[in-house]
């Protein structure tokens, strides 16, 4: 069947806790009168406030405002107006793990996206949160001092090991016919976990969706709304049918008899039927993680550690990892917006790729 022009199992994510009004708001945080005859576009307001960002950024958003609210409420103090020393101790606390709730301390990363999401809502309510006020600048100068970690990158899932990933699904079923797609899918695209399982069968066909596919005769285009905004990924045809994404995603569609709206989806009736929601982006990094444990990938480490190794991203850094063309194709795949950040994911390609200590004399 054709496709395109032709062109994170688990449910569909749950609504996110309600974000606060879109529309200015005094400080009080009371919505202003809005006349009758601009209603409409009232709503049509807070329809693109929450296009502007995803929804997994505005769950987050909700999530950390609701655990910010209910640490003040416990110590007895006011949300607003945004008060730099009440935030200062806010961080504190989580930091310190003494915020009734949080099983450990939170981490450094983990506080600072806490700080950002108490930026934005308070940005929502016409207010403004001093980040460089000392009650905040100094004490999270001192948390990133005493807590900080250096960042843990997930393995890069290359070539081989994909391939023996592969191996470990069930050509015969459905889920294992749609697990091949995404997993070949998801490295030769260099594509998001979220991009794996936003895409449609074709343009314009479901409201949530952040792209689509189109067949060509050389390989697939891709679609795709992603962080940077919409770009366009080109995703060849293998070098064999077993490892081809394309031939991959063909039998997919076809054995599913999928026509219409989201290409990734939930098998049901005991493996024999499809649904019609989409997968959540959470099934893209269990399955990476399942079958990359399952092939053996990085046996040579410890259970536990390896548990901790792979996820959705594996598959983004094995694509930048192990493909030998110029620095410039990787990053416009991967949609980048820095060469740096292309570098980064190609951590494993290039360690000892150039030996200073020989090359020194040594």
């Amino acid at each position: 069947m054709e496709m395109g022009r032709v062109s994170e199992d688990a449910a569909a994510d749950e609504p996110g806790p309600a974000l606060p009004p879109p529309l200015p708001v005094v400080a009080g945080g009371k919505q202003p009168h809005v006349p009758g005859h601009l209603e409409h576009l009232a709503d049509r307001a807070r329809s693109y406030i929450e296009a502007a960002s995803s929804t997994n950024t505005r769950r987050a958003y909700a999530s950390d405002w609701k655990h910010f609210a209910s640490w003040c409420r416990r110590q007895g103090v006011e949300t607003l107006p945004a008060d730099p020393q009440t935030v200062g101790l806010y961080i504190t606390a989580c930091a310190s793990g003494t915020v009734t709730g949080d099983k450990k301390p939170n981490s450094v990363s983990t506080i600072e996206r806490r700080l950002s999401s108490l930026s934005w809502n308070y940005s929502q309510r016409g207010l403004t949160l001093d980040r460089k006020d000392r009650h905040i600048a100094t004490v999270m100068a001192g948390i990133r001092n005493k807590h900080a970690a250096p960042p843990r990158q997930k393995e890069a899932v290359l070539p081989e090991d994909l391939i023996a990933m592969l191996e470990t699904l069930d050509r015969g079923t459905l889920r294992g016919l749609r697990d091949r797609a995404m997993l070949l899918l998801g490295f030769a695209g260099g594509l998001r976990r979220s991009e794996v399982v936003g895409l449609d069968v074709g343009r314009d066909q479901t409201e949530d969706s952040s792209g689509w596919v189109e067949i060509l005769d050389k390989g697939m285009l891709l679609t795709l709304r992603g962080k940077t905004g919409w770009r366009e990924v080109e995703v060849g045809r293998g070098s064999s049918d077993a490892t081809c994404p394309l031939v991959a995603l063909q039998t997919w569609v076809k054995f599913a008899r999928i026509v219409h709206g989201p290409l990734f989806r939930r098998v049901i009736g005991q493996g024999k039927s499809v649904g019609s929601e989409r997968l959540n982006d959470q099934e893209v990094a269990r399955l990476v993680k399942r079958t990359a444990l399952a092939a053996g990938v990085r046996g040579d480490l410890p259970e536990a550690q390896r548990e901790k190794l792979f996820a959705g991203h594996s598959l983004r850094s094995g694509l930048a990892s192990s493909a030998e063309v110029d620095e410039r194709y990787v990053q416009k795949q991967l949609g980048h917006t820095s060469a740096e950040m292309t570098r980064k994911y190609q951590r494993r390609r290039d360690r000892f790729r150039v030996n200073l200590t020989k090359a020194s004399g040594l």
